[in-house]
């Protein structure tokens, strides 16, 4: 009969240090040392900054302190750092101080970061070290009590103890148990996936922060918008602007360039998601090195960028450029070719500016500039009188150009830097007609004859130019993989539970065999408790359950009366039907 029972007294192991502790995180002491000296307080400084809590604390001060780096533009973009700083005179000063406009490469975002790195540094030697000693040492021996262990079952079985602890020996190896057999028990231990995904998951970290470190040393991007039939060469003259690093710069862009043959646009048409992108696609001829003469065909689309040796080339935009010739009054061609208009919504209605610097001699006979600023309508609104210039849908299915003009001094030579997409015109004169600003709304093919006898434009046609961020950033493939493995880590560090099961097999007092099962498991889950109640089902076929004698027939060898004394095991409490142990008890 089964002699399954569980002890009253509490669940712990004192007097067994090693079944108390499943983890090989170095223990923490936040008291500070008293009277030890100054090596004494680096030591308690060494190890509070080495600590898990103040790594976390360091990480969460990282992202606070990126926060201004996203709301205060920085000085990669100096334009729009000058804009800031002369629209916010007042706190200006007081932000250079900070280092608000370089707050990546600021003294005090690298000191964080640099303490962060040494914080999990410190983390994590140690315990990859004491993780190496874990798995080089035996599974502990079976404690002197194994019924103070939180799971527990035993019961009588007539085989020999050398039997039950070879056959717990092969199921517990079969399970995947790491095993050792002493002295009438088996020592199993299992779950090491837990602290090394807790291991997997820190060094993920840290090759995370790595890689970001390394892009931000050594990485550097710039854009360039290609008209379609021109070609680019990856060089710091033809890129629109470029952002460069504290180890990559102007001199070490990849040597390659390409020609925009085409851009394709497909949108949807019908229905609810009508105007929606379906497609878009560049495609391009490239070559690497300075030899243009090897080009090789690629498509460039969205999310599927040209890797040309360290560099990647991604598509980011597009648009259309107005085809427009200006004659001046004696029919001169002062200005022909595309001009570049820059889209502002989903529809592509594009404003921009054309200016002609070389206009020449005015009508007053003075030297003279012209700009035409205005729109590039894709599909223009068949009425716009009360919305403004706007396009209905972003291919171009009716084209119209919408344009004022300016005359005066367009202050291209005042040394002063200025945005080519925009017009500068404190010192234009908008042209009027009949008391009213001068406007044409031009389809492909027409013409405009200027006010004040400025000469003509004509709308020749348009071509589509395509966006390009070439980009080279070495720590992303590093920064990617930390985060995978990080993800890895953490799964295995949460869902896989670390336990140690021991098996016991003595000779009672009456001359069988007590076979004792017993489980700990690092966190509290019913697991530990289901693979002991199968282990032990599964020992029935080498150990099964003996029949208990009828408690009015004492065993031979108990003497009689009412003092004999207690059985190593604890009292039978199965009904005399039973054949295997119960469910092993876990207790609280």
């Amino acid at each position: 009969m089964s002699d399954t029972k569980t002890s009253p007294q509490p669940a712990d192991a004192a007097e067994d240090p090693d079944v108390e502790r499943l983890s090989s995180a170095p223990a923490e002491s936040d008291s500070a040392p008293v009277g030890i000296g100054v090596l004494g307080w680096l030591r308690w400084f060494w190890r509070q900054l080495t600590s898990m809590r103040v790594a976390l604390l360091l990480l969460f001060l990282l992202s606070l302190a990126a926060i201004p780096g996203s709301l205060v533009p920085q000085n990669t973009n100096a334009f729009k750092v000058a804009e800031w700083k002369n629209d916010h005179r007042g706190v200006a000063p007081l932000f250079e101080k900070l280092q608000l406009f370089d707050v990546y490469s600021s003294v005090w975002f690298s000191a964080i970061y640099i303490l962060l790195f040494v914080s999990l540094a410190g983390c994590i030697l140690p315990r990859t070290w004491q993780f190496v000693g874990v798995l080089r040492a035996r599974p502990p021996a079976a404690p002197r009590n194994l019924t103070r262990m939180p799971v527990y079952a035993a019961w009588h079985t007539d085989a020999a103890p050398d039997a039950v602890t070879a056959a717990a020996h092969r199921l517990l190896a079969k399970r995947g148990f790491r095993t050792a057999a002493g002295r009438g028990s088996v020592a199993a231990e299992k779950g090491y996936l837990r602290e090394a995904g807790n291991l997997l998951f820190h060094f993920a970290l840290f090759a995370l922060l790595a890689g970001f470190a390394w892009a931000s040393l050594s990485s550097g991007s710039g854009t360039k918008i290609v008209l379609e039939g021109q070609g680019y060469s990856n060089t710091t003259t033809q890129l629109d602007d470029f952002t460069g690093s504290a180890f990559y710069g102007v001199d070490d862009l990849d040597a390659f360039g390409f020609k925009l043959d085409g851009f394709t646009a497909d949108y949807q048409t019908q229905g609810p998601a009508a105007g929606t992108a379906k497609e878009f696609v560049a495609n391009v001829r490239y070559w690497e090195g300075a030899d243009s003469g090897k080009q090789k065909n690629a498509r460039i689309e969205v999310n599927h960028p040209l890797e040309v040796g360290g560099s990647k080339v991604f598509l980011t935009a597009h648009g259309f450029a107005p085809v427009v010739t200006v004659r001046n009054a004696k029919g001169e061609v002062v200005y022909r070719g595309p001009t570049v208009f820059l889209p502002r919504d989903s529809n592509v209605t594009s404003p921009g500016v054309i200016k002609v610097n070389d206009y020449g001699t005015g009508p007053d006979g003075r030297k003279t500039q012209l700009a035409f600023q205005g729109f590039f309508l894709p599909t223009a609104a068949a009425d716009f009188t009360h919305t403004g210039p706007i396009s209905t849908f972003p291919a171009a299915a009716d084209p119209k150009l919408v344009l004022n003009v300016y005359a005066g001094d367009l202050r291209t030579d005042s040394g002063l830097p200025q945005n080519v997409y925009e017009l500068d015109d404190k010192a234009m004169t908008k042209l009027q007609l009949n008391g009213e600003p001068a406007k044409a709304i031009l389809k492909v093919g027409q013409g405009w004859e200027l006010p004040d006898g400025y000469g003509t434009l004509t709308f020749d046609g348009y071509q589509q130019w395509a966006n390009f961020t070439v980009s080279h950033r070495p720590g992303n493939a590093l920064a990617l993989t930390g985060a995978v493995a990080a993800i890895l880590g953490l799964i295995g560090s949460l869902f896989v539970q670390r336990r140690r099961i021991w098996v016991r097999a003595s000779t009672a007092a009456d001359g069988r065999t007590l076979v004792e099962v017993a489980g700990l498991g690092r966190s509290e889950s019913n697991r530990t408790a289901e693979e002991l109640a199968e282990l032990a089902v599964d020992l029935q076929d080498d150990a099964p359950a003996a029949d208990e004698p009828s408690a009015d027939e004492p065993s031979a060898d108990e003497p009689p009366g009412p003092d004999r004394p207690e059985d190593d095991a604890p009292a039978a409490t199965d009904p005399p039907a039973a054949t295997v142990p119960t469910a092993p008890e876990t207790k609280e």
